[in-house]
């Protein structure tokens, strides 16, 4: 089944004449740009968005990796941060980013001249909330890992399979996404975010979260990782690194790290 999968997405991509890939550096994408480099060659290329909603670290992962590829890459500064609707940080933010996001890339597209944009959305992403998906649909982005009916675990094996170095990389999401829903986005809170993530990771902490409640850091991470955060040197470094952050409280979420855990206030008052 995973090689009929694999070669579904193959034969989705030989339907496009070029291709520009939304490039976020994730397995997803990943994935995505080494079947379009394989099935396009040069026909192919990658666009990233530099913004303070990024991880740092994300960046740099996505330059090396279509580096790697032999991918021709791009890097766009996009204004999330001068649009009202998505400073205010409702429920709909994420459609307000990618409506500017594929905006700008489809002005690069055609700058170019590349005739179709894709994204890594993929069939675990429909279980969701995602209004940046309604954003990629009403601006015309395909999906071919969604196409190709690939979940997040086909989709790993299928990185591993053909070598790319991050098939097991935790999944990424943008700096918002730490931060509860009606409190104003600002650039000095997502750097407090990303500077406490990057805390944990120098820690050994992988695939970590740091949400945000006022003064408080509440700490994400896998069950498996929960022995390394309590050893108690590194306990009390931790909690010594995120107070220098601003943080009066560190706190460790004993459900343990999972996606859009955020996006349950809006099923609390659904």
């Amino acid at each position: 089944m995973l090689e009929v999968k694999r070669k579904k997405l193959e034969a989705i991509l030989c339907g496009y004449s070029n291709l520009l890939v939304a490039f976020s550096g994730g397995v997803d994408s990943t994935l995505l740009l080494a079947a379009a480099q394989k099935v396009l060659g040069d026909r192919v290329e990658a666009v990233t968005s530099v913004s303070p909603v990024h991880p740092q670290i994300d960046g740099e992962a996505a330059a090396d990796l279509a580096a790697s590829l032999g991918v021709v890459h791009h890097r766009i500064v996009t204004g999330e941060m001068s649009m009202p609707a998505f400073l205010a940080n409702s429920a709909n933010r994420c459609y307000h980013c990618k409506t500017g996001l594929f905006r700008r890339i489809r002005q690069l597209a055609l700058q170019r001249g590349i005739t179709t944009i894709a994204h890594g959305a993929n069939a675990d992403d429909m279980g969701d909330f995602r209004p940046g998906f309604q954003a990629a649909q009403e601006a015309g982005v395909e999906a071919p890992l969604l196409e190709a009916g690939l979940a997040k675990s086909e989709i790993r094996a299928i990185a591993r399979d053909i070598g790319l170095p991050n098939w097991n990389r935790p999944s990424g999401a943008c700096l918002a996404t730490r931060i509860p829903y009606g409190v104003r986005l600002s650039e000095a809170l997502l750097k407090r975010v990303d500077r406490a993530e990057a805390v944990l990771r120098r820690s050994g902490v992988d695939g970590c979260r740091v949400r945000v409640h006022d003064n408080v850091a509440r700490v994400e991470a896998d069950p498996l990782q929960f022995d390394r955060i309590m050893d108690p040197e590194r306990r009390l470094c931790l909690v010594e690194a995120l107070r220098a952050l601003g943080f009066d409280h560190v706190a460790l979420d004993l459900e343990g790290y999972r996606t859009g855990s955020m996006n349950r206030a809006l099923k609390d008052e659904d």
